[in-house]
């Protein structure tokens, strides 16, 4: 049975063979064709069921050929015996049928093949499988929507001397009751039948006629075809790009397993000149992926229309039509696994940012200002912008210029929070000039060498951060160097307190209650010192001191945090490619595929809960007041500066600008790129207005800054990632596109907004739990790009290198040095970050 690959039934008769790519003799070829030049050939036959086929086949032979009536009365009887299917079974289905079907005899056995399986006619024995089996076939959800079937019959005879041969196209598909081993109407049949002593030559013809009818653009000649001429033609275009395997040079026997991607009928229908086509799929690779670098900067979103906003009107009618969808496309259990992962993925970016953001500026802005802007930000965002697939965040470079600003504004004795207001008007105000403008046109001038050096530097501040937030785990809870088993008789601690009413109250306890003085583990006459009744807290509470060689010692929570560390990110990796995987069915993979960061997260809180160790956990503010009491939730935009500065704020304000539209641009870029396959359009200028005005409102409320994450984009786009639901056996599943809507975006900053009400379930979470997961958004963004290829590529040696499309035409050299450049530039940017240069940073992007 074929569907795009062939399947061989084993030894024993009972199993399915791996799919694999069909393997022809050259000779069986053109048996074939000359099969197709002289025997039987009907086109656009009227016939409503197999018996009239047959019955039409046997009475239209020519006066030369005509069979004998009593050999017509044999074939007949033979073709329209009821087939015998090879389903896979299970144990106990083999051993009811042992019982059910008496007939051994295999009379005239002759091995159907078709476009999706391979039956076997049997003359004696009742129908092992028929409609209802058809009906409860499972194997039916591999075959795609709209497939037909075509069917292949050969086999040898007694009674025949010459052989028998007949292709037939019916004009209508038609529903050929049990012929099919799963339930789909069929039009094309070939019958090869012949005398004996040829049993394996006729097979290996059927099996070229078959892989022939497989073979897309050969299926479109046999569909079109008038004459005889016409499919003739067709095999000979088949033969033209036939590939031919020396014989002694492979291994018949072996199975070649199918590739993981095929060129498609488009490009093999691309006219070369004969002396080009030696360079076989490398060349149609190149193209296309050459032409996969131009991806949608040549689309209609980025051409100028000369009038003001007219680019943002044109982005305006492009999406109102798909408004309606974005909401309906969302209702897919796949977009549940998206808001939770995305969900836990923004909080805990609002944590870290917030708590970064309250350091940089005296809780000027913190954490809970992090929460309400994301929210309120976020979910306006969704609603209204042109590509709401877009997860806005505050990212690394704002927080860079942040901590700028307020050390320039402590510096010159400036109100930081109206400063930052002007600061953040006047950015509004260039933004909405750039939309009049269609300055968002200059896109199609980034290339993949400022997308991926963008990406790469935004995917590493992750990483980075992710450690950075581990290793500082090791103040907080110090790692036990020095502490020794076998000393562990002179580790005591013991509260002193400072004076003798506290010590008495200390004795006694909170109760009142004597504690019994064996429990002591030090006790010091002078001065008076507390019984271990009191804890750590109390103590301190009450004034006294910790004294003795154990008050410095606690659980190694940062050797398990770093185990919940790794065994998140490697849990999510693990469970993401389980789709690949060969174990379940395919759809037990895909569900745990999509929920592999959940399930993850699930586990890692589950152990945690389970040790009770008393790592970090997550913390959401729970009460709604800003986090620096001086300061209230409206900024005045006079009073606490000099008039001038609402003048002099467009100075950085120019920065800022470049910095947001930079940010905002190439994350729009990536997520638009063709191989995603969106439908629905992009929307540059409606994005950029939309992080525009927001500027207005943030600034005025004294919340972060925003502009479209790179590496949370990108984890939301793989997320939502649609695949086929019906592949052939060995065929990977295909890659549909993205699942386009409003809803998971929406959901995820709503429910970032009401997460100050759900403190007591959120504080179970543990943070180093959370860092793997950020750490493994970074690692799968940087893996994403073709940069990390490249810098692979720098530490091969020539013989172990992968066979890239772009190798085989672009010089070693000249790829280590384009990378080489790139890695320049990254280091660049990521130094100038990192110091008191940081101002220059948007102008260095």
């Amino acid at each position: 049975r074929w569907i795009k690959f062939e399947e061989k039934v084993e030894d024993g008769g009972e199993r399915w063979s791996a799919p694999h790519v069909p393997a022809l003799p050259l000779h069986s070829l053109f048996q074939l064709r000359m099969y197709l030049q002289k025997g039987m050939m009907l086109l656009d036959l009227d016939a409503p069921s197999f018996k009239e086929i047959i019955d039409q086949v046997l009475s239209g032979q020519p006066e030369e050929a005509e069979l004998q009536p009593e050999l017509r009365e044999h074939l007949a009887a033979l073709l329209l015996c009821q087939p015998r299917h090879q389903p896979t079974k299970s144990l106990l289905w083999l051993l009811a049928e042992l019982g059910l079907c008496p007939c051994r005899g295999r009379h005239g056995a002759l091995p159907w093949t078709a476009l999706g399986w391979e039956q076997l006619l049997h003359r004696e024995c009742p129908a092992t499988a028929s409609i209802p089996f058809q009906l409860r076939n499972r194997f039916k959800k591999k075959v795609p929507p709209g497939a037909e079937a075509a069917h292949v019959a050969v086999g040898e005879v007694e009674f025949l001397e010459k052989p028998f041969t007949a292709f037939i196209r019916l004009r209508q598909a038609v529903a050929l009751g049990s012929l099919a081993e799963v339930a789909l109407p069929s039009r094309f049949l070939f019958i090869l039948l012949g005398p004996q002593a040829k049993a394996k030559a006729y097979h290996e013809v059927g099996r070229a006629m078959a892989t022939l009818l497989t073979d897309e653009l050969f299926q479109r000649v046999a569909r079109q075809a008038e004459h005889r001429e016409d499919l003739i033609a067709g095999m000979e275009a088949f033969l033209d790009e036939l590939t031919v395997l020396p014989p002694g040079k492979w291994d018949p026997s072996a199975r070649i397993p199918p590739p993981s991607c095929l060129p498609s009928p488009h490009r093999r229908t691309a006219t070369h000149p004969p002396d080009r086509q030696s360079h076989g799929d490398g060349d149609m690779a190149a193209a296309g992926d050459r032409a996969g670098l131009e991806h949608s900067r040549s689309g209609e979103e980025l051409e100028r229309t000369g009038r003001l906003f007219g680019g943002l009107l044109r982005d305006i009618r492009r999406k109102a039509p798909w408004y309606g969808s974005d909401f309906s496309d969302a209702l897919h259990p796949q977009c549940l696994s998206a808001v939770l992962y995305i969900y836990l993925a923004t909080v805990t970016n609002a944590i870290t940012f917030g708590g970064m953001l309250g350091d940089a500026t005296a809780n000027m802005q913190g954490v809970l200002e992090s929460f309400l802007g994301t929210a309120f930000a976020g979910s306006i965002f969704c609603l209204f912008s042109g590509q709401p697939l877009t997860i806005l965040s505050s990212t690394g470079p704002v927080l860079v210029f942040e901590r700028l600003l307020f050390s320039f504004s402590q510096d010159h004795n400036l109100d930081y929070l109206e400063f930052r207001l002007w600061i953040g008007l006047w950015v509004a105000f260039f933004g909405v000039v750039l939309v009049a403008t269609e300055a968002s046109h200059l896109v199609r001038y980034f290339t993949r060498f400022t997308e991926e050096g963008f990406c790469a530097l935004i995917s590493l501040i992750f990483i980075y951060d992710s450690l950075k937030k581990m290793l500082s785990l090791a103040d907080t809870f110090p790692i036990n160097w020095q502490y020794r088993l076998d000393n562990i008789t002179s580790y005591s601690c013991v509260c002193n307190l400072s004076s003798p009413s506290e010590w008495a109250r200390g004795w006694c306890g909170p109760e009142g209650s004597m504690h019994d003085p064996s429990l002591l583990t030090a006790l010091s006459p002078q001065p008076p010192a507390a019984p271990d009744g009191l804890s750590r807290t109390q103590c301190l509470g009450r004034g006294g001191h910790l004294l003795g060689s154990g008050c410095q010692y606690v659980p190694d929570v940062t050797l398990f945090s770093f185990l919940l560390f790794g065994g998140t990110f490697l849990s999510c990796t693990a469970l993401k490619r389980f789709r690949s995987s060969r174990y379940f069915p395919v759809a037990v993979r895909k569900l745990v595929s999509d929920f592999a960061i959940i399930l993850a997260i699930l586990a890692s809180c589950a152990t945690d809960a389970a040790l009770g160790l008393e790592t970090p956990k997550l913390l959401v503010p729970s009460e709604l007041k800003p986090t620096n009491p001086a300061r209230g939730w409206i900024v005045s935009p006079f009073g606490a500066n000099p008039w001038w500065v609402c003048l002099v704020s467009a100075v950085p304000a120019v920065l800022v600008t470049i910095l947001i539209f930079m940010d905002q641009q190439i994350t729009a870029v990536i997520l638009n790129r063709r191989e995603y396959k969106l439908q629905k359009g992009a929307g540059f200028h409606l994005d950029l207005l939309c992080v525009s005005l927001l500027m207005v409102v943030t600034s005025a409320t004294g919340l972060p800054w925003y502009v479209s994450a790179t590496v949370i984009s990108l984890a939301h786009m793989e997320s939502l990632r649609k695949e086929s639901a019906t592949s052939a056996p060995g065929e990977h599943p295909e890659f549909l596109g993205i699942r386009e809507q409003r809803l998971t975006g929406l959901a995820v900053f709503v429910l970032t907004g009401v997460s100050v009400f759900m403190a007591p379930v959120l504080k179970h979470i543990p943070m180093p739990v959370l860092y793997g997961v950020f750490l493994y958004m970074g690692v799968a963004a940087l893996n994403s790009i073709q940069l990390t290829d490249r810098v692979r590529l720098l530490l091969m040696p020539a013989k172990h290198q992968p066979d890239l499309a772009y190798l085989r035409h672009v010089p070693l050299r000249r790829v280590h040095l384009f990378t080489v450049i790139q890695l320049l530039c990254l280091t660049l940017l990521w130094v100038i970050k990192s110091t008191t240069a940081a101002i220059i940073f948007p102008v260095m992007v």
